[in-house]
């Protein structure tokens, strides 16, 4: 019974409140072992023991001997806190609802490159030799896009030639829950993207593709996301430092906390629904201005 009300719940997601396929499948992915558990535990046990707090802190316990962080069990408890409020109207689920802990959970700091990294990394100052390719100007302008707009690798993959404003420098994306917003692009990476469409022009036309994406494959498609994490790491590489797409995307926000913007700023570039997932980045150059302190003021306590 509990399986088809979860599949009840993700289809009202999915219908009702219009939530992303990936989001869906994370609540799939997130919740389908618990009903499993919980059914398998109640054909077991008689009716007078179904409801016993009792059952969540074992699942909770297995799956963390499993290899579950405090980080993913916090979102299954999130996950299951939703199902519940979906669960709760009906009285035939009233033996399925339980008491959900608080879990805290560190959060890790955000990776990012440092400013003279990033500098370092557009002057292309390299020795490739397929720098006329249509391959590498692809792969620069998907990582300075990256960098200079802060998107996500999913909205980069998404982004079609009609996206693309040249003229006030600005390109719309479409976020998570389908959220569609502008973010500007600067004057050089804007001169940049300019020149990879005219290299884009010609590569479709000898691929014959019709595709409206910004970034073809070898066939004239579009490129996938797992298909962007590739080559952003593939390029990486060839520069000698190692990042992702979401690095990339951490490194945004730092440079420009650091460098005195505002923190609402960021999040509405950033596409954030909550300033307070923004603000971690303030805990990212807190970070920072310790380990510049530690290494360089005297009285810093630093043995090294």
């Amino acid at each position: 019974m509990l399986t088809k009300a979860l599949d009840d719940f993700l289809k009202d997601l999915a219908g009702n409140k219009g939530r992303a396929d990936k989001t869906i499948e994370a609540y799939r992915r997130d919740l389908s072992p618990w009903v499993g558990f919980l059914e398998k535990k109640y054909a077991e046990m008689p009716s007078s023991s179904q409801n016993d707090p009792l059952f969540l802190r074992v699942y909770l316990q297995e799956r963390s001997k499993a290899g579950l962080s405090n980080r993913s069990l916090a979102r299954f408890l999130s996950a299951l806190s939703s199902f519940q409020k979906y669960l709760t109207p009906y009285k035939k689920y009233r033996p399925y609802l339980f008491r959900i802990p608080k879990m805290k959970y560190g959060s890790d700091i955000p990776k990012f490159i440092s400013q003279k990294d990033a500098i370092r990394l557009f002057e292309q100052n390299n020795s490739r030799s397929d720098k006329q390719s249509y391959f590498y100007r692809r792969d620069f302008i998907m990582v300075a896009l990256l960098y200079v707009t802060g998107i996500r690798r999913e909205e980069l993959a998404a982004i079609s030639l009609a996206d693309i404003d040249t003229r006030q420098g600005m390109i719309t994306v479409r976020g998570k829950g389908n959220k569609i917003r502008q973010v500007p692009v600067g004057d050089k990476t804007l001169e940049d993207l300019r020149e990879y469409l005219k290299a884009r022009k010609e590569y479709a036309s000898s691929k014959n593709s019709s595709s409206n994406a910004l970034f073809l494959n070898r066939m004239g498609e579009r490129l996938s996301v797992r298909s962007v994490d590739r080559m952003v790491g593939k390029f990486a590489r060839g520069e000698g430092i190692e990042f992702t797409p979401h690095t990339l995307r951490h490194s945004f926000a730092t440079h420009l906390l650091e460098n005195g913007a505002d923190l609402m700023l960021i999040k509405e570039i950033l596409g954030h629904s909550s300033l307070s997932t923004t603000q971690k980045y303030t805990h990212v150059t807190a970070e920072t201005m310790k380990k510049a302190y530690r290494s360089a003021h005297p009285r810093s306590g630093s043995s090294e």
